[in-house]
């Protein structure tokens, strides 16, 4: 269920010259620094061009109405899998965990990603509880805080110290090899989950030791009926499906810079795991259109194709994560930022 063979492609609308919709605006002196922007966010700009130009793309605004029963689905065959395998073996679980449970768990992950810009439903409260059941088979309590971040990422994409989709400076001094790189992508969710917690910490409301309560509770009636193999094959659905897996790449083709002249900080994947993952790889697309759902996005490039289709982008999600570890030019420090200082519109 790799996406295969894919490589990083460069493609030029109609056959002419390369236009470049995003300037290069950064400093690359070193190997081992960020690459800074002194500019605004590209996305914001080139939505107010498109909609200039296109403006029935504003027709695409609003929920996707099948979500519930997407979800659903994903939620109820997750968990009657981890049931059905309460007295497997171990390596019959890890085995099941890495080639169905992750492809489904990374499913719900993105599906909360969905959610968190309320695209199942009009009110925010009911993306907010299927956020909440989205989360049950992941196993650890992540709906709500999420959402509070990941908005900040769309709005402040880049910015020193609220932005925490960008690796640490600690990480970025560390991770520096072949080896190093691919433990950091083994282990990249632990990353994600207690970056933020470093970068810019959250006090917890209401929401977030409600999503505990009812995600703790689920865990906890899987160990008591079904014992620890139940609740072992979720918890590694989640942890396999967030490191070395093709569903994975999209943590680092979404914004790391491979190409450094270009000046690009969003990439877009046009391969077939779009399907289990809500097209999140219409990454373009997704950042200047957070209102448009996934399955429309497709729509966007389609009406207003000049703007995406001499761009960077990817038809490989595992040909990422290999040229992210193999390239010794790669690592944490490829990321775009900008100075908090910077008006972001």
């Amino acid at each position: 269920m790799v996406a295969g063979g894919g490589e990083r492609q460069t493609m030029v609308a109609g056959g002419g010259e390369k236009e470049k919709v995003e300037p290069d605006t950064t400093t690359t002196t070193k190997n081992d620094e960020f690459f800074w922007s002194y500019t605004d966010e590209p996305h914001a700009s080139r939505r107010r061009q498109i909609l200039s130009e296109y403006p029935q793309i504003r027709q695409l605004f609003g929920p996707d109405h099948w979500s519930l029963l997407k979800v659903t689905l994903v939620v109820s065959l997750q968990l009657w899998t981890a049931v059905y395998l309460h007295r497997a073996r171990w390596s019959k679980i890890l085995m099941v965990a890495y080639f169905f449970g992750s492809f489904l768990n990374h499913n719900l992950f993105l599906a909360i990603h969905e959610l968190s810009h309320n695209l199942a439903f009009s009110k925010p409260l009911y993306n907010r509880w299927l956020g909440i059941f989205a989360n049950l088979p992941i196993g650890v309590p992540m709906s709500v805080t999420f959402q509070k971040y990941h908005l900040e990422h769309h709005r402040y994409q880049g910015v020193d110290g609220i932005d925490t989709d960008i690796p640490t400076l600690t990480e970025a001094r560390i991770i520096t090899n072949i080896v190093t790189k691919s433990i950091w992508v083994l282990f990249q969710l632990f990353f994600y989950a207690f970056r933020p917690l470093l970068v810019n910490p959250k006090r917890p409301g209401k929401w977030e030791f409600l999503n505990f309560a009812i995600q703790i509770s689920l865990d906890v009636c899987m160990i008591y009926f079904w014992g620890s193999r139940s609740f072992g094959y979720l918890i590694l659905s989640t942890f396999v499906g967030g490191g070395m897996h093709p569903m994975a790449g999209h943590f680092i083709s979404e914004h790391y810079v491979f190409n450094k002249k270009e000046g690009q900080e969003t990439y877009s994947y046009y391969g077939p795991l779009n399907v289990m993952a809500w097209h999140v790889g219409y990454h373009n697309e997704h950042h200047d259109f957070p209102r448009i759902a996934g399955s429309k996005l497709h729509k966007v490039r389609a009406i207003a194709p000049e703007y995406y289709e001499n761009l960077e982008s990817y038809k490989s999600w595992s040909q990422v994560i290999y040229c992210y570890v193999a390239d010794k030019s790669m690592g944490p420090f490829s990321r775009m930022k900008r100075k908090p200082s910077t008006k972001n519109t």
